[in-house]
């Protein structure tokens, strides 16, 4: 089953429980996967497509919770992280700091890399080897950390 079908059941399952805040997230989700296909003129999308469509609007809603809780919002804050988690179950586990680093060590020796003059080439290939199980933030703080020493 593609995540797209996959998700369009969710919204069903949604509306059949009433869960609002779910309900919001899962249509959310739907509008960027729709509005990216009629961009691109396709009848279907891939599913890497997909997740990166929902990792983009994961971030958003965390950013937007982070402003709102600057701004004493606390109400609009949790109404953004609650979205950001149901929409995070589509994604493949993150990989914790230990396991992040230990693949970035892989990568490093790969590439070949000396020091921080190294970043962009080892960035380039890590981002692509763990899209969607990583943050690109913390890939680069991870990078980083790992030439410096």
């Amino acid at each position: 089953m593609s995540l797209e079908v996959r998700i369009q059941d969710e919204i069903k399952a949604a509306m059949l429980a009433r869960e609002k805040v779910r309900l919001e997230a899962l249509r959310a989700i739907k509008a960027a996967i729709l509005l990216e296909k009629t961009s691109d003129g396709a009848e279907t999308i891939s599913d890497d497509a997909v997740l990166k469509i929902i990792m983009k609007l994961v971030k958003q809603r965390k950013e937007s919770a982070e402003l709102y809780k600057s701004q004493n919002r606390a109400d609009l804050a949790e109404n953004e992280l609650a979205e950001a988690s149901f929409m995070e179950v589509f994604l493949p586990r993150q990989l914790s700091e230990e396991e992040l680093e230990s693949e970035l060590a892989k990568v490093i020796e790969q590439v070949g890399a000396k020091g921080p003059q190294d970043m962009g080439k080892v960035m380039g290939v890590a981002a692509r080897q763990l899209a969607g199980r990583a943050d690109g933030k913390a890939i680069s703080m991870a990078v980083k950390k790992l030439l410096q020493n």
